[in-house]
């Protein structure tokens, strides 16, 4: 494998990662303030390809411009299932936790499946598979702009966490939760609040991948698991930590991809993993806490 080469695989690892960070960093939210592991997150991030899916086909909306309505609607979704689901589960066992999402991921996907077909659906815009060279480097347009509103959106998300008083309240909750409970802090709307955001994320999330990956109802397993690894390896709770943790996984899928096969990206990337979990369990963050 030449430099360039190797280059060209880093560039795009890290424009894809950007997006896998979006996701880890919904799925880490969620477990931060609730302890939950959300396994139906990857669902969400369907729901919200559809979303953005029909918004373009039925109305014409660019899906990076659809994220001003789906990122909306998704939080509301996300509040939703909260509210009647998930908050009925808070301190309960973790496998019940464990069966009540993958339970609520299935009904999501089943649902897409009988609404939609189980048929591959694929956003074509007229950028979709455009690209400019950067000094010999080839620059896929929807992944660099894709990558450009993710940094943006998890730069804004740090700032409301760390500078505004309900995002302190949030990560307060996170920290403890009693003792934020005890502050006068109304935990329950944190938590509500907070799996509203980490919806928001999966659902943005699969916004911005709709230009660049096929849109099916079992779309949402495979970014479910890539989403638990980039939250474990970055340091469950962790921002900077999932931020991080997306960027490697897109990174060694890149250049796994083009060194070994495309067909052993996912075994290098799941090596990787085992190894940090041996290495330093806590993650590379080693935060329990946004």
């Amino acid at each position: 494998m030449t430099f360039s080469v190797l280059l060209q695989s880093l560039v795009s690892g890290v424009l894809v990662g950007g997006v896998y960070a979006l996701i880890g960093i919904g799925l880490t939210i969620i477990f931060g303030v609730m302890r939950v592991i959300n396994f139906g997150h990857g669902d969400i991030m369907m729901v919200g390809m559809y979303m953005t899916y029909f918004l373009f086909t039925l109305a014409g909306v660019d899906p990076f411009v659809s994220i001003l309505a789906t990122m909306p609607l998704m939080f509301l979704f996300g509040a939703i299932l909260q509210k009647i689901f998930i908050n009925r589960i808070l301190g309960s066992l973790p496998q019940n936790q464990i069966l009540l999402t993958i339970g609520l991921g299935l009904i999501m996907s089943n649902s897409a499946m009988l609404a939609f077909t189980s048929d591959y659906k694929i956003l074509t815009t007229s950028y979709s598979s455009s690209s400019f060279n950067l000094a010999g480097i080839s620059i896929s347009q929807p992944l660099l702009i894709s990558f450009l509103i993710t940094c943006f959106i998890t730069a804004a998300l740090y700032w409301f966490l760390m500078m505004t008083d309900t995002g302190q309240a949030i990560r307060a909750t996170a920290q403890d939760r009693e003792a934020a409970q005890l502050m006068g802090i109304n935990v329950k709307w944190m938590s509500i609040l907070s799996f509203g955001i980490g919806a928001a994320m999966a659902g943005t999330a699969g916004a911005l991948i709709s230009p660049t990956y096929y849109i099916f109802p079992q779309v949402g397993s495979a970014f479910t698991l890539k989403a638990f690894v980039i939250t474990v390896l970055g340091g469950m709770g962790s921002i900077v930590g999932a931020t991080i943790g997306g960027v490697i996984i897109g990174v060694v899928e890149s250049v796994a991809a083009v060194a070994i096969s495309s067909d052993w990206k996912d075994v290098v990337v799941f090596t990787i993993f085992l190894l940090v979990l041996l290495i330093k369990p806590s993650g590379l963050m080693g935060k329990s806490h946004m």
